[in-house]
């Protein structure tokens, strides 16, 4: 079991719930306290008379027009279906749990106004597995998601559609509610507008990203030592004294992961001494200083979401202590497209790196080994169209690290005047981690056909677990096969984390 208060969800968490995991998700006693002050402090300033932005008023440019008492619940009802104007495909259940628990932990907090029955409405869906059917596309990441959380909201009230993970396609959101027990929620003042204002889809897309690129770069750590096994490289360059003489942390990491993987390696011994060449090529012998990298651009990312995964991103927002509904900008999600741009930055050039020691395995003029490792070079292409393959990948990588986050439309008449795209930006981060672990899966089949040349020499501990754990699937080449879905499988693999070295 999961609680949630709004303060203290981590990234490992989610990912937990996400994949049904994390057992049951509930409210800490506190976190219902404070969604019960948070809710009576609406109720006694609208029975006071005064002006609430999206209580007593509509929104956005409309926020001057007043809203009668008897106009109030329609006007919350109004806001999510005008609202749900999203398009293109659905997010997938993954990313629709992930939507699900963010914005329940957000509304824990205390600070959006709802009643404690809409938390528990939303954790009922993740309990139940209900997913509403959310749009991908509609969202420019200012005034919150608007589009995905008010298709994720409808559902809430019995309205919209949901997926039907049986049959595939959706079905309608009613029906579900009837099979599960469970009533549609009446929404009250305000609780329209607390469900669909804030982050959650950005920030949920973006979390899911990095979980998936940080182990990405793990497994690309033991691909550079297998190709540099491979290629007879040094590890000499990963010597612990050089890296703390620049000791940035994600720099110091990649190194020790390095030698760690290199670690008793038969194939270094054998090449120790007589070896003509003083130093390797930068994609080999910068290792640590490009994966290093990525590492703290990753770390920053982290740091970025695990700080909006528990965040109050809506507007206005309630201060019971200080009796107050105050309108703000804690929708606006600049923070995290810039984030999530700089992922997309990072992953491009991880691939970058990765396409050159895949290029410098397959070329015999580089390699000392046979022509792009096929058994009869002539007769045989071995893997030479797994590096155009990548390179393709690649090109499309170097597209998506373009920001979005400096991008920025005017939308509703002006009022929002400056948006972030953040939304834009996460879709690409998506799409550029899946490109990126089938370059780290190209990598890791190109360095084990490789170290086949090397045998029957073994490489380092690390390397050679990576070489088994892949022959258990992909047999050596041969003969010529289609590597194709050979490449989907250990994609996969990177994608779960098969190859991570735990040493």
């Amino acid at each position: 079991m999961i609680q949630i208060d709004g303060r203290s969800l981590t990234l490992e968490d989610l990912e937990a719930v996400v994949d049904g995991l994390g057992g049951t998700v509930t409210l800490t006693d506190d976190a219902r306290q404070a969604v019960r002050r948070s809710r009576a402090t609406v109720e006694e300033l609208v029975e006071a008379g005064e002006v609430v932005y999206g209580v007593t008023t509509g929104f956005g440019r409309l926020a001057e027009v007043s809203v009668s008492a008897g106009d109030r619940k329609t006007l919350q009802v109004n806001l999510l279906r005008s609202h749900a104007a999203g398009t293109g495909p659905l997010l997938s259940v993954r990313e629709v749990r992930t939507l699900l628990l963010l914005r329940a932990n957000a509304l824990a907090l205390g600070h959006s106004g709802c009643r404690l029955e809409v938390v528990e409405c939303l954790l009922a869906f993740l309990d139940k597995r209900i997913h509403p059917a959310v749009p991908e596309a509609g969202s420019v990441g200012a005034s919150g998601d608007l589009a995905p959380l008010a298709h994720l909201a409808l559902p809430l009230i019995g309205e919209g559609e949901v997926l039907d993970e049986e049959g595939g396609g959706v079905r309608p959101a009613r029906k579900a509610l009837d099979d599960a027990g469970l009533e549609p929620l009446s929404l009250v003042a305000k609780e329209g507008l607390a469900l669909i204002n804030g982050t959650q889809a950005t920030t949920g897309l973006g979390a899911l990203a990095l979980l998936r690129v940080e182990r990405a770069l793990e497994q690309l750590e033991v691909a550079g030592a297998m190709t540099l096994e491979a290629l007879k490289g040094t590890p000499e360059a990963f010597r612990a004294e050089v890296h703390e003489a620049r000791p940035h942390p994600g720099q110091v990491k990649s190194a020790q992961v390095l030698r760690g993987l290199l670690a008793e390696s038969e194939i270094r011994e054998s090449h120790r001494h007589g070896d003509p060449r003083v130093q390797d090529a930068y994609s080999l012998r910068c290792m640590p200083q490009i994966h290093g990298a990525a590492r703290s651009g990753l770390g920053y990312v982290r740091e970025i979401l695990g700080r909006e995964v528990n965040a109050a991103t809506d507007n206005p927002l309630v201060f019971p202590e200080s009796r107050s509904v105050v309108s703000a900008g804690n929708f606006h999600a600049q923070v995290v497209a810039q984030a999530l741009d700089l992922l997309c930055i990072v992953v491009a050039d991880l691939a970058s790196v990765s396409e050159r020691r895949l290029e410098r395995l397959l070329n015999p003029d580089l390699s000392g080994l046979p022509a792009f490792l096929a058994p009869e070079p002539g007769i045989h292409s071995g893997y030479m169209i797994l590096q155009v393959t990548v390179v393709d990948l690649l090109s499309e990588l170097r597209i998506l690290a373009s920001p979005a986050s400096v991008d920025s439309v005017p939308t509703s008449a002006g009022q929002e005047d400056h948006v972030s795209m953040g939304m834009a930006a996460a879709r690409k981060a998506r799409r550029a981690v899946t490109l990126l672990e089938t370059v780290v899966a190209a990598e890791l089949l190109a360095a084990a056909q490789g170290l086949e040349y090397r045998l029957p020499l073994r490489g380092g501990v690390g390397v050679d677990a990576a070489y088994r754990k892949i022959r258990e699937d992909v047999p050596p080449l041969a003969e010529d096969r289609s590597p194709a879905a050979e490449l989907r499988r250990v994609a996969q693999g990177v994608r779960e984390g098969a190859f991570i070295w735990d040493g």
